[in-house]
């Protein structure tokens, strides 16, 4: 028997899982000792459950996958209603530094998929497929990549790409967060500076905090606050989207339309900073990130078919099992290293280890894992994002479509 959970249903079933992995994870001393996101506990849990009951034919369920765009651009685009030019000055060269580990990082992936392949003899092109494009680039560049390598005459790319991604978001999910805790407790890293010491709470989110006003008026929380905040939200969505259209239909550019919405709310956040048209509150703008990003990843992993990954043939698996030794060796005694041996460099491992084998909102949920429990990171905060939303394109972009055109 099919089922197939409409919009409702799935948004339910979501909001579920997501209390069922909160309580999992306060009260099973595992996940909360290795910072296991709950939206990634809740969502697993649910994909575990789904393929139990299509193994033993009971049912087959499919969820709407609807929302998951829609809370993927509302997240990044209230990322960039924190982005401001300040901050970024702030990053300067550890974003730099960062930026550069992330480029390096999606040079070594695709260098380890083809040398796989050469090893395993199979096409080059397939194995890419489980380099930059699906474990940095995640299923939008897996789809569209897997795509054109397909109009080339390498079937199944587009199957092995997304189930690369797939296994990627788990294990981003799975490793970062335990990675940072061991760099913390190792060498007893603690955050530098906490500057509003008062509203921090390891139960609280500051992914955004760290932003806040220091006008105790701005964290009023009111239906007309709420409303005011939505439709600044809502603006950006469609200007965002109206450029990235515009962008595609003068010049035959493709830039997401989350690309897009991002950086009109990152010029309307410091356009506002000058003019002050709006009084941000920043416990508001938390509060629907926090609930953007929950939503995204519990409903991307619902959404994962367990089956899909048996696609993954034996060579297919070698070369993730690669990309996962290289990425924790690589994070723990370069970039951790080159990044500071600090709080904020171990907190910004979970990040790379997040989006670098999975997508960006891991990175982030990585991020809001171990500043739950050990503090939090400004910097982690602010270069994680930026790097992962769109900066790392310049980098892995250029680096794909040279590797395809080598081993075409």
């Amino acid at each position: 028997m099919n089922v197939n959970l409409n919009l409702i249903s799935t948004l339910s079933i979501a909001i579920v899982f997501f209390i069922i992995g909160t309580f999992l994870k306060d009260k099973i001393k595992f996940f909360s000792k290795f910072c296991i996101p709950s939206p990634v506990i809740g969502g697993l849990l649910f994909t575990l459950l789904s393929l139990l009951l299509r193994i033993f034919n009971i049912v087959n369920i499919s969820v709407s996958q609807n929302f998951i765009s829609i809370f993927m651009t509302v997240f990044f685009t209230i990322l960039g209603l924190n982005a401001s030019f300040k901050l970024v000055k702030k990053g300067g060269s550890l974003l730099f530094k960062y930026w550069i580990l992330c480029g390096f990082l999606a040079l070594s992936q695709n260098i380890i998929a083809v040398s796989i392949a050469k090893i395993t003899n199979i096409h080059p092109l397939i194995a890419l497929m489980c380099g930059t494009i699906s474990m940095e680039g995640g299923h939008g560049n897996a789809a569209a990549f897997g795509s054109t390598i397909e109009k080339m005459g390498i079937n199944g790319a587009v199957t092995i790409g997304l189930a690369s991604a797939t296994l990627g978001i788990i294990i981003g999910g799975l490793l970062g967060a335990p990675v940072a805790r061991y760099l913390i407790e190792k060498h007893n890293l603690k955050p530098k500076f906490n500057p509003y010491p008062k509203l921090y709470n390891k139960k609280s989110n500051f992914l955004t905090k760290n932003f806040l006003t220091r006008n105790s008026k701005s964290n009023i929380f009111t239906t007309i606050n709420f409303f005011e905040h939505t439709l600044v939200i809502l603006l950006c969505l469609n200007f965002g989207n109206l450029i990235a259209k515009t962008i595609y239909l003068k010049t035959s550019i493709v830039i997401p339309s989350v690309v897009g919405c991002m950086i009109v709310a990152c010029i309307f956040r410091n356009f506002n900073d000058k003019v002050k048209l709006v009084n941000l509150n920043f416990y508001i703008l938390d509060f629907a990130s926090d609930i953007a990003l929950s939503m995204f990843l519990i409903i991307a992993l619902m959404s994962i078919n367990l089956l899909d990954l048996a696609t993954i043939a034996g060579p297919m698996l070698l070369i993730i099992f690669a990309q996962v030794i290289f990425i924790l060796i690589y994070s723990i005694f370069v970039c951790f290293k080159v990044l500071g041996k600090n709080f904020d460099a171990a907190v910004m491992i979970s990040g790379i280890i997040g989006h670098g084998i999975g997508n960006t909102p891991n990175a982030l949920a990585n991020i809001n894992s171990v500043t739950h429990k050990y503090g939090p990171s400004e910097k982690a905060s602010l270069i994680v994002p930026l790097v992962g939303a769109f900066l790392l394109d310049i980098f892995s972009l250029p680096c794909i479509i040279i590797f395809i055109n080598l081993f075409k």
